[in-house]
């Protein structure tokens, strides 16, 4: 028998728009397939057997966010084939900072009605940022939320599950003075202080679609840009140096997320001419009047992600990330945690 439920739609909830969701989805998770999958989508877990072959004592690492109010963006252009890749990136960026291999992903779509083509472009987004993270899309959610959210809302989160051999862990512990601090270049804003964003650029009332010469490309393009995907560029790194350090540069900016990867007593030392920052970065700053500090502490700059090595292996570990890596700055002794100079 059809599984349908007349009631139900009654009251808001399309039931049999979710599993067309589910089956315009498939050819999207099926690009994320790689060894170690089990399960097909649609069952009540998703299954996943990790290769442990060479692992000494194999330690799993899990990270979870949502995309936050950038999401606003893509509803405002009607463009949703790219917040997935936000969304995995999140994830999957935080747990590659302990030298953790992504494993497997699974997403959470909560939307006002089940538009089975806008979820299946969603998760589009969340297959493509697995495939350039080297994870599975193994399982997922969608929630349909009639009364709750207005028909056209949703919001987008999820979770990664990775893999570490625990000798392997990134250890801050061998971190020392004279280090130096590489810049992994972002490709914007990310997915990071958008209610600032939004406030600034007025984006409710503003023409997105206007086409910026500051930029490069509309407000629209380059407020969607989705976050760059880190995961490849450090795995290379960690086969050919010893690093010493990885921070996501994320909500919290400079200030906040490079303190996370020192050990007590040292410091990181950044020089602000060093930094390539995007023109994006500089229309917000100048039209939000916002000041330098507030910038460095909200935002990413043009620093994605910020990898610590010994200087005598930045060449090396410049050449295995292979994605624009330069020095911003080193590691010294005492003083405050993250200076700018």
């Amino acid at each position: 028998m059809r599984s349908f439920s007349d009631s139900y739609r009654e009251a808001g909830v399309n039931i049999e728009a979710g599993y067309e969701g589910v089956k315009l989805m498939k050819k999207h998770v099926e690009r994320t397939m790689i060894p170690g999958v089990v399960s097909g989508i649609g069952g009540f877990g998703g299954l996943f057997a990790p290769d442990l072959a060479g692992m000494t004592e194999p330690v799993l690492v899990s990270g979870t966010d949502g995309v936050g109010t950038k999401i606003r963006i893509a509803q405002l252009l009607d463009k949703h084939d790219t917040i997935g890749i936000d969304c995995v990136a999140m994830c999957a960026n935080d747990i590659i900072c302990c030298g953790a291999r992504p494993l497997f992903f699974l997403d959470y779509i909560a939307i006002g009605k089940n538009d089975p083509e806008k979820v299946a472009t969603l998760v589009s987004g969340v297959a493509e940022g697995c495939v350039q993270s080297g994870c599975a899309l193994i399982g997922g959610e969608t929630a349909e939320h009639p009364g709750v959210m207005a028909a056209d809302d949703y919001d987008l989160a999820g979770f990664c599950v990775g893999i570490v051999d625990r000798p392997k862990i990134i250890d801050q512990n061998s971190m020392k003075a004279g280090d130096v601090v590489l810049a992994l270049p972002s490709s914007g804003i990310h997915s990071n202080g958008y209610s600032l964003v939004r406030k600034v650029f007025n984006v409710e009332h503003a023409n997105l679609n206007l086409h910026s010469d500051e930029l490069g490309c509309t407000l629209g393009e380059a407020l969607l840009e989705p976050t760059r995907l880190y995961v490849k560029p450090v795995l290379r790194c960690m086969e050919s140096v010893a690093v010493h350090g990885v921070s996501h540069i994320t909500g919290g900016g400079f200030f906040e997320n490079i303190p996370r990867c020192l050990p007590d007593g040292l410091s990181a030392k950044i020089d602000k001419a060093a930094i390539q920052t995007p023109a994006i970065f500089h229309m917000l700053q100048r039209m939000g009047n916002i000041s330098e500090h507030d910038m460095f502490n909200t935002y990413n700059m043009g620093v994605g992600m910020a990898v610590i090595v010994d200087k005598n292996d930045v060449d090396k570990a410049i050449a295995a990330l292979d994605c624009g890596a330069y020095v911003i700055g080193e590691i010294t002794e005492g003083g405050e945690r993250v200076t700018l100079c």
